[in-house]
């Protein structure tokens, strides 16, 4: 199992034994149940449970599906994993101790919601001057030509809806796993805001920026 659910509970700093700080960010990862383990397209996918809900919150299938597992309540959250190799069964647990400092790991999560945003905060645009008298200090300027294809083109970059997306962060090193306290020290940042539900999968190769 290369996979588990945690929960981003914020950002500190470790101190290394040369005494160079390493800023972390602190994951509540796991322990998450195995629920189900199916087969699909040739590969086995491994359903894991984080957290759990108040049996008035959830619905009648929810609690079914848990009851089937031996949980004696309905999951917060429900993802599943593909495993290319051994798979664990079901009703056995995956803890945080599937890692180990030194590994390069990839986390996904919900990014924070911004909201409508120009060009300038959402793509980076530069603006225009800022001199008295300008008028378009953060508008986008041109945005197509007018004669062929007298449209805007699919694709650029306008200002619209931003944040609120799955992103993927990839090349982060863990620098400590407390499998007593199931937290996971990940270095720099990761998706989400704080209490988020994050995916943290073993990055299998080296990436091209880490």
């Amino acid at each position: 199992m290369d996979g588990i659910i945690g929960r981003k509970l914020g950002m500190t700093r470790v101190y290394r034994e040369d005494g160079e700080v390493v800023p972390v960010t602190v994951i509540e990862a796991g322990p998450c149940p195995v629920v189900r383990v199916r087969e699909t397209s040739g590969m086995t996918q491994v359903q894991l449970a984080f957290g759990a809900q108040k049996a008035t919150r959830a619905t009648r299938p929810e609690l079914g599906h848990a009851k089937t597992a031996g949980l004696d309540l309905a999951p917060a959250v429900l993802r599943e994993f593909p495993v290319p190799g051994g798979a664990p069964a079901a009703g056995e647990t995956v803890t945080v101790g599937i890692f180990a400092p030194g590994e390069r790991v990839k986390v996904t999560g919900t990014t924070k919601g911004r909201g409508f945003q120009g060009v300038v905060k959402r793509h980076g645009f530069s603006g225009g001057p800022a001199s008295h008298g300008n008028t378009r200090h953060r508008k986008p300027g041109s945005i197509g030509p007018g004669t062929d294809p007298s449209r805007v083109l699919k694709g650029k970059r306008l200002p619209g809806h931003h944040g609120a997306a799955r992103h993927t962060e990839i090349g982060l090193q863990v620098v400590k796993v407390d499998a007593d306290r199931n937290l996971l020290f990940v270095r720099g940042a990761v998706p989400g805001p704080m209490r988020g539900i994050v995916l943290v999968r073993k990055q299998g190769r080296r990436s091209r920026y880490a």
